[in-house]
């Protein structure tokens, strides 16, 4: 699925990868595991294509995405989905509208768009939530919208920054245990970057330090 080759990378003349190769399978859980500063969220840039190394390539799904400082397929032909720490909800949108946004740009009817929308709230377990304000929601809620909005593009990749870093403990523990679900339903490889050891040990199927 994913296939890393000899990767490099220097930034403000600290070495962030020297070499890095790596190949991921489809469908894997693979958590990534390292402390602040270490090249975790820049690593999911480059699979995203939102980055480029010093040199080295990134094939995905058997074509050549990068090469060197080259973009060879844009970002939003990656099939790529990304959900961050900070969640980039818009609130002056309603929850729907902020599930449907991508394909709302790209001239969706409003019929798919409710469509799309009520099938991706029913996922996260968000039935009625569609006309609701981002600022009424809960952390928890709110992350749940961010995730359907991510799904709704129909990624073959997701890849997850730290993304229930906000949480108490006990919402985090049953939102990561959603996502399992939802990977394992929907078949998406998944990449999740944490430092946090118990949500490692959980989601991954496999772990890798940087």
């Amino acid at each position: 699925m994913i296939n890393i080759k000899s990767l490099t990378l220097t930034y403000n003349n600290k070495t962030i990868f020297d070499d890095l190769n790596l190949h991921i399978q489809a469908k894997e859980r693979l958590v990534i595991e390292a402390e602040s500063g270490r090249g975790k969220t820049t690593l999911l840039r480059l699979i995203a294509g939102l980055s480029v190394p010093d040199s080295g390539e990134i094939t995905i799904d058997g074509k050549l995405a990068t090469k060197d400082r080259e973009i060879l397929i844009p970002p939003h032909q990656r099939k790529i989905a990304m959900l961050f720490q900070d969640l980039a909800l818009w609130s002056h949108m309603s929850v729907a509208q902020n599930i449907t946004y991508s394909h709302r740009i790209k001239g969706v009817s409003k019929a798919k768009q409710e469509q799309i929308s009520q099938e991706m709230l029913k996922l996260v377990g968000l039935q009625g939530y569609s006309t609701r304000n981002i600022d009424t929601l809960s952390g928890g809620e709110a992350q749940r919208v961010a995730l359907a909005r991510a799904l709704a593009t129909q990624p073959k990749i997701l890849l997850m920054d730290e993304p229930l870093s906000s949480l108490d403990s006990k919402r985090n523990a049953l939102l990561r245990k959603e996502i399992i679900k939802l990977q394992e339903k929907l078949g998406f490889t998944l990449l999740y970057v944490t430092h946090n050891k118990e949500e490692a040990r959980e989601i991954g199927s496999r772990f890798l330090r940087v």
